[in-house]
């Protein structure tokens, strides 16, 4: 009796909640401005966005004393940044992702709007040009990685939300109040871990990787920096892919190996951070300054 009374009330309570919500009635929409064939879309913007505010945000690190690097090394840096951001970004999702695929299509390697980039693939590229242009120009390499890291967070930020409006990378089906019922996610609600990975991986990483350089001696320590943000995001990333659903493609794989490519992906960005904060202390040297003042002990 009992237990049929209970059953009667969730039924009626399941009955009396809030229908989903829906992202078509969100009024959003992937492009932003149209002008003939010419199509401005969110994605784009979230780029340019997260690489200028970065531009802005590294002048301002650069004029604390001991920085690494001028203004005229941040001027130059970011066109490697982006070259890096673009090319490793597209080649890690072609090698990661889907290697077979554009095995039998090498062309279509080139069709970056047609969307497929990695975030795993864009950190190697833009490390492998922060390296060559610190090296170039001689300047501490790791160091210089430590002030890029803080910048990060805010393509970070733009992107995921830029994923929520253009409908992808959606989550798991759930039952959350939250839950958003996503076009081609079939008609139950969804986690929104675009929305997740924003406020973590962007938000609450730039607030961790702010309070390190402005209010910690982080700075002077070569790979503090740079290792908290491998550590961080590794950390969310992997959390977060949890209640993500991988692509079409790759759900065998998470099925046969326990965990998403992503988290595997993870795995050592979590540990070469750790290993990166833990031994920066013996990385310290009295630092003098390129740009930004007076040297530091």
């Amino acid at each position: 009796m009992l237990d049929a009374l209970t059953g009667e009330m969730i039924a009626a309570a399941a009955g009396a909640a809030a229908p989903p919500i829906h992202w078509n009635e969100l009024g959003l929409d992937p492009v932003l401005l149209s002008v003939g064939s010419f199509k401005l879309r969110w994605y784009s913007l979230a780029y340019l966005a997260g690489i200028l505010i970065g531009w802005w945000y590294l002048l301002k690190l650069i004029a604390r004393p001991g920085a690494p690097m001028a203004r005229r090394h941040a001027d130059d840096l970011v066109f490697h940044v982006t070259l890096g951001i673009i090319l490793g970004g597209r080649l890690g999702y072609v090698l990661f992702y889907k290697p077979l695929t554009y095995l039998e299509n090498p062309l279509d390697i080139l069709r970056i709007w047609d969307g497929g980039m990695s975030f795993h693939g864009g950190v190697i590229g833009t490390s492998l040009g922060l390296i060559w242009f610190a090296r170039r120009n001689h300047l501490q390499w790791l160091r210089v990685h430590d002030y890029i890291a803080c910048c990060v967070p805010f393509g970070l930020f733009f992107g995921r939300v830029a994923n929520f409006i253009n409908a992808e990378l959606w989550g798991s089906v759930t039952n959350v109040p939250w839950g958003i019922v996503f076009p081609g996610g079939g008609d139950a609600p969804r986690h929104p871990s675009q929305l997740y990975e924003a406020g973590l991986e962007g938000l609450a990483l730039f607030l961790i990787l702010a309070f390190l350089f402005w209010k910690t001696e982080a700075r002077y320590q070569p790979g503090k920096l740079v290792g908290a943000f491998l550590l961080f995001y590794g950390l969310a990333r992997f959390a977060i892919e949890f209640v993500r659903e991988p692509d079409l493609h790759l759900v065998a794989f998470a099925q046969a190996s326990g965990l998403h490519l992503g988290q595997w992906l993870c795995i050592p960005m979590i540990l070469g951070g750790a290993w990166l904060m833990a031994t920066a202390k013996g990385r310290r040297q009295r630092v003098e300054p390129i740009f930004g003042g007076e040297s530091v002990a």
